[in-house]
C-alpha cells in the first residue's frame, strides 16, 4: 500500500508537470517566454493565440491536475488523493530539468489547481462545499481586489481551513496546508511587488512584444549601495527594526541579500520621445551590496544572467546594467551570451557621450576664468575604468599636467604610456594616492565606489570638481573648501514628465546615463549599437548623442 501509494504520488508529480499549456503554444508558433506567467498569462495569451487555442491550454492544464488526483483515487484514501494534488502542483511548479531542460516553463498553476479541486470533488476525497468555496473566494478577490497572486493564495487559504474542519486524515490537512505554502513560495515575488505597490492587477495594460506599435519596453538592473537602500524597499523594511534591537545581525541581512534572486522593484512612467513613443522601463534588482561585486563575482554575474532572464519574461526588449552591474560578467559579454535573445546593454557609450558633450564647455567655462589650461593640473580619478579613462583622453592634450589615479598602478602605467604618445606635451604622472589631487585644478571622476573618495583635505582653493560618480565621489562636506565648484556628471532628464516609484537619487525626472542609452536602443530599435564588454565605438558614442537630442532626452548640466 505504502508503495503504491509514493509510485501514484511520483504519477502525479510527472503528470502535474508535463508544460501541455506552453506545448500548445509553442504548436503555435508563440515564444512561450513572452507569453508567460510574469504578463499575467491569460489577458495576454488571448490576445496572443485567440479564444480557442487559450480555452485549449487552459483546458489541458486544468485536465493534468484532474488525471493526478483521479488516478490517485484508485486508492479509495483521501488523504493520497490530496497529496496527489499537491504531488502535482509541485510539479507543475517545478518541471523537472532532465526532462524538460535548463529552463522550462513555469505558470502560476491556477487551472491546474481548478482541474485538483474539482477532481477531490468528484472522487469525493473532500465535500463539494470544501472544493467550490475556495474558487468562489479566488473569483470573489480577483474581481474585487484585481490581484491573481492574492486571489489564489486566499482560494488556498479558505481550502486549507476547510480541510482543517473535515474528518480527514492529517496527512491530507498537512497535504492541504503544504498547497498553500508551495503557492506562497511561489508568490513570493508577487508579494513583495504588492508590498512596493508595482503589482499588475488584472486589466492593467501589461506589455507584450508587438502589442502596441507606439510602445516599447526596457528593463534595468540597479542595486543597493549601503543598507540604508536596502531598507528604503518596502519588501524589505520590515527588517530594519530587527537588525537595530538586535534580533537579525547585520551579516545575517548580507546573507539573505546575496540568496536573493532578481525581483521587480519598480517601474519608471510617463517617458515619452518627442516623436510620441511610450517606453515602459521595469526596475529590476538582486540586492547585492558593492563589496560582493568585489569579492563575488560569479555570484553577481549569475544574478545579472537571471535578471536578464527575467527581463525578457518581463516582455522587455533591451535590458541595462546599472551601477555595479555594468562591470560584471566582462562588462556584459557574458551575460549576453548567456542571454541571446534580448539585447543587453553596460550603457558605457552615452555616459562616454554626456561626458564628451560636457567637457569642452566645462573647459571653456574655466578658460573663461582667466585661467589658463596649459598651465593647469587635472587630476582623473578612477582611470582605471573605461569612463574616466575616456574622459583623460579627452582633456590630456590640453592641460599642463595630468594626474591619473587609479587602483592598479600597473594598469595605469599602460594606459599612461598610450596618452605620453598623442599628448606628448602634456606631463602625465599615475599614482594610487589621493593626496597628490592637491595640486589639481580641475578634478574629473568617476569611480563606483559605495562611499565618497575625495575630501576636503584633497581639495586646493578654487578647484572645479566634474563629479561622474554615482553615488558622489566628492563628499558633500568639500563644497565648503573655497572656490571650489562640484559639477554632477552623467545625469539625463528623458522626455515627457517621467515618474518612479522609488529614488534613483538621481533627482526628480532624471536617470544616469547608462540608463538613458537603455531606453533609446529600445526607442529607435538599433540594437548593435549596445555598449558591451571594455571598448566603446566612437561612432555609438554620436549615435546616442544626436538621438537623445532627436528623441528629447536633456543632459543635466
Amino acid at each position: 500500500m505504502v508503495f503504491l501509494s509514493a509510485l501514484l504520488l511520483l504519477v502525479a508529480f510527472l503528470v502535474g508537470s508535463v508544460p501541455v499549456g506552453s506545448a500548445v503554444l509553442s504548436r503555435a508558433g508563440v515564444n512561450v517566454r513572452v507569453t508567460n506567467a510574469h504578463n499575467l498569462g491569460v489577458d495576454n495569451v488571448l490576445h496572443r493565440v485567440g479564444v480557442r487555442l487559450s480555452a485549449l491550454g487552459a483546458l489541458l492544464d486544468a485536465g493534468k491536475g484532474f488525471l493526478a488526483v483521479l488516478m490517485a483515487s484508485s486508492l479509495g484514501t483521501p488523504e493520497v488523493s490530496v497529496l496527489a494534488a499537491l504531488a502535482a502542483y509541485l510539479g507543475h511548479l517545478n518541471p523537472p530539468r532532465l526532462l524538460y531542460g535548463p529552463n522550462p516553463p513555469r505558470g502560476r498553476g491556477n487551472m491546474l489547481l481548478l482541474g485538483v479541486l474539482a477532481a477531490l470533488a468528484v472522487t469525493g476525497a473532500v465535500p463539494l462545499w470544501a472544493a467550490t468555496l475556495p474558487v468562489m473566494v479566488y473569483a470573489g478577490v480577483a474581481g474585487f481586489w484585481g490581484y491573481v497572486s492574492a486571489a489564489t493564495l486566499a482560494g488556498l487559504l479558505t481550502f486549507t481551513l476547510a480541510a482543517a474542519t473535515l474528518n480527514l486524515d492529517p496527512a491530507a490537512k498537512l497535504g492541504a496546508l503544504a498547497l498553500l505554502v508551495a503557492a506562497t513560495w511561489r508568490f513570493k515575488e508577487n508579494l513583495g511587488r504588492l508590498l512596493d505597490g508595482t503589482e499588475p492587477r488584472l486589466g492593467d495594460p501589461v506589455p507584450l512584444a508587438g502589442r502596441r506599435s507606439d510602445e516599447v519596453v526596457a528593463a534595468f538592473m540597479i542595486h543597493p549601495m549601503t543598507l540604508e537602500n536596502f531598507w528604503s524597499a518596502r519588501r524589505f523594511a520590515w527588517l530594519r527594526p530587527l537588525v537595530e534591537r538586535g534580533v537579525i545581525s547585520e551579516k545575517g541581512v548580507r546573507q539573505l541579500a546575496e540568496s536573493l534572486r532578481p525581483m521587480k522593484v519598480g517601474e519608471l512612467h510617463g517617458i515619452r520621445t518627442v516623436d510620441g513613443k511610450s517606453i515602459r522601463c521595469y526596475l529590476l534588482s538582486s540586492p547585492l551590496l558593492p563589496d560582493v561585486f568585489r569579492d563575488q563575482p560569479e555570484l553577481a554575474t549569475r544574478r545579472a544572467i537571471e535578471g536578464a532572464r527575467l527581463a525578457q519574461e518581463l516582455g522587455a526588449e533591451v535590458f541595462g546594467l546599472g551601477a555595479f552591474w555594468s562591470v560584471v560578467g566582462n562588462k556584459g559579454v557574458d551575460v549576453q551570451a548567456a542571454v541571446p535573445d534580448i539585447t543587453i546593454t553596460n550603457g558605457g557609450a552615452y555616459t562616454s557621450g554626456t561626458i564628451k558633450a560636457a567637457i569642452p564647455g566645462i573647459l571653456e567655462h574655466f578658460a573663461a576664468q582667466g585661467r589658463d589650461l596649459k598651465q593647469a593640473t587635472a587630476g582623473v580619478v578612477g582611470a582605471n575604468g573605461v569612463v574616466a579613462f575616456g574622459i583623460a583622453r579627452t582633456i590630456a592634450p590640453q592641460v599642463g599636467k595630468l594626474i591619473m589615479i587609479g587602483r592598479d598602478l600597473e594598469r595605469l602605467e599602460r594606459s599612461a604610456a598610450t596618452l605620453r604618445r598623442a599628448a606628448k606635451t602634456t606631463e602625465i604622472v599615475t599614482t594610487t594616492s589621493y593626496d597628490t589631487l592637491k595640486e589639481a585644478d580641475l578634478i574629473f571622476t568617476a569611480t563606483s565606489d559605495p562611499n565618497p573618495v575625495i575630501f576636503p583635505p584633497h581639495v586646493k582653493p578654487g578647484a572645479w570638481i566634474f563629479d561622474e560618480g554615482r553615488p558622489a565621489d566628492a563628499h558633500e562636506s568639500v563644497q565648503a573648501v573655497p572656490g571650489v565648484r562640484v559639477i554632477p556628471g552623467g545625469v539625463v532628464r528623458p522626455p515627457g514628465g517621467m515618474t518612479s516609484n522609488i529614488d534613483l537619487q538621481f533627482g526628480e525626472g532624471q536617470v544616469p546615463a547608462c540608463l538613458a542609452e537603455t531606453l533609446i536602443i529600445a526607442a529607435t530599435g538599433e540594437h548593435w549599437r549596445k555598449s558591451l564588454g571594455p571598448q566603446t565605438l566612437s561612432e555609438n558614442i554620436n549615435f546616442f548623442v544626436e538621438q537623445a537630442d532627436k528623441l528629447g532626452f536633456q543632459v543635466v548640466e
